[in-house]
């Protein structure tokens, strides 16, 4: 099978943790280890988010009153590079015979004019008391959201529309490859007035980048591996519930956190409508198990709608 697993943010930078290499490495460690267990016989397509990392990387260059900071793309850069080369490295350690495995820099094209650059959603960065929010708000000028009971950094988070490297990707995977790629939902570019291809100051969503990329790479499975075993209606309230098994159209009228489940769901059922094949949401300790039909849940057209 060839397969798209989209690697949550959380599972390299868990909540709260201090934000350094050593916990950074040692997260990845333990999420390879699960990666592993689905390699044999497979085609692996692995991307990830980079929320923590792109805004840790902003903070600090912000700090540095001396020189311009780098713009957002150039920083989701920065950390594909960072984050690819220890996925690289955890997972070819764990892999028997030197199997190969390659980090791709991600361009994906999104409109100049996506109403997302006006409406900052996506969370980036440490967690942040309401008072450090609001000095940052004054400060930098930057948008900051609620997370839970404290608040994180917001920016804009534009739709992917194509991913400029997919043949490179397929060439990868022909030669029996491990590919990391899309880091962070891929670099935000656009056209400017010219054609020339340009950076944009945004951060994609990786779920959505992911589920075109696996639609664009034909592949036979979507995998959404985040830190909770599936999609809950009324979560956290006393009558939540998982679902197993839902047909895209089901989704449709449930809310779900914009920042959070919510663009994990609608990549989802994008890919389960344009491909015909399943996505699949759930946590990464359990992905040989998601893979197999046993656990998270399964987003496809196959199950019986239910209105």
């Amino acid at each position: 099978m060839r397969i798209v697993v989209a690697l949550g943010g959380n599972a390299l930078m868990q909540r709260g943790q201090p934000m350094t290499a050593a916990h950074q490495r040692e997260n990845i460690r333990t999420a390879v280890k699960q990666l592993a267990s689905i390699v044999e016989g497979n085609e692996l397509v692995i991307c990830h988010g980079n929320g923590p990392q792109v805004g840790l990387l902003a903070l600090q260059a912000a700090a540095d009153k001396a020189h311009e900071p780098f713009p957002l793309d150039i920083l989701g850069a920065q950390t594909d590079g960072m984050i690819g080369y220890m996925i690289e490295q955890e997972l070819g350690n764990l892999l028997p015979g030197g199997a190969p495995l390659a980090t791709l820099l991600t361009q994906v094209e999104v409109a100049a004019d996506d109403p997302a650059f006006d409406h900052p959603t996506k969370p980036i960065g440490p967690l942040y008391e309401q008072d450090e929010a609001e000095q940052l708000m004054q400060e930098k000028g930057w948008a900051m959201a609620p997370d839970g009971e404290s608040f994180r950094r917001v920016v804009a988070s534009p739709e992917p529309l194509r991913i400029f490297e997919r043949r490179p990707i397929e060439w990868l995977l022909e030669k029996g490859s491990i590919v990391i790629c899309a880091g962070g939902g891929g670099i935000p570019t656009c056209r400017d007035d010219n054609g020339f291809l340009r950076g944009v100051e945004a951060v994609i969503d990786k779920d959505r980048c992911s589920a075109v990329l696996a639609a664009e790479l034909q592949c036979d499975c979507l995998i959404i591996a985040t830190d909770v075993d599936a999609v809950y209606l009324d979560w956290g309230t006393d009558s939540s519930r998982p679902i197993r098994s839902v047909h895209p159209d089901d989704l449709d009228a449930a809310a779900f956190p914009a920042g959070s489940m919510g663009p994990k769901v609608e990549a989802a059922c994008d890919f389960a409508r344009k491909t015909g094949k399943t996505a699949v949401i759930g946590a990464l300790k359990d992905i040989a198990a998601m893979l197999s039909g046993s656990a998270g849940t399964a987003v496809s057209l196959t199950h019986e709608k239910q209105s």
